[in-house]
């Protein structure tokens, strides 16, 4: 990942915090402020499909999150203090997490469309869609996943030996 030209050309990128069945993102995220990128984190609002991508202002700061219900370190609710990518210059690069994938770029989530909401609103913004990377194991790959009318493509999978 660190070596992946995507990611050494961008400065702004968002990367989510890893659950324990989900590829581990720690390292990435210490790599981000090493190289002077900026990152961001996703805030989902629970009873919703929205998410927002907050801004990290380092790796130590990830220790200032809460747990919400479904074990996932984010900002607490009434963070504002934080800027939201979209407020501001936008994103260049979303790292994203997913339970399954094929080749074509398809992506299983968890259901509740937080980031395929997320893309469209990106694509509103001035700086446009982000390109998009999900991280994955190996064994996550598969032939096809199913796939809604609303349900965007990542640009790039990466797994082990791909």
């Amino acid at each position: 990942v660190i070596g992946h030209p995507r990611y050494q050309g961008s400065k702004r990128i968002a990367i989510f915090l890893s659950m324990p069945d989900e590829i581990r993102t720690e390292e990435i995220i210490k790599d981000i402020f090493k190289q002077g990128k900026e990152c961001f984190i996703p805030r989902y609002k629970p009873l919703s499909n929205q998410m927002d991508m907050l801004k990290l202002s380092s790796a130590e700061d990830i220790s200032s999150l809460t747990l919400t219900s479904w074990n996932i370190l984010q900002p607490r609710d009434d963070d504002s203090a934080r800027e939201e990518a979209l407020a501001g210059g936008g994103l260049d690069l979303i790292f994203m997490p997913g339970l399954g994938f094929d080749k074509k770029g398809n992506r299983l989530g968890r259901g509740k469309g937080y980031y395929d909401t997320y893309l469209e609103r990106c694509m509103k913004h001035p700086s446009g869609k982000p390109y998009t990377i999900a991280l994955a194991f190996r064994e996550q790959i598969c032939e096809s996943v199913p796939v809604a009318e609303n349900d965007v493509q990542v640009d790039e999978v990466l797994y082990e030996d791909c």
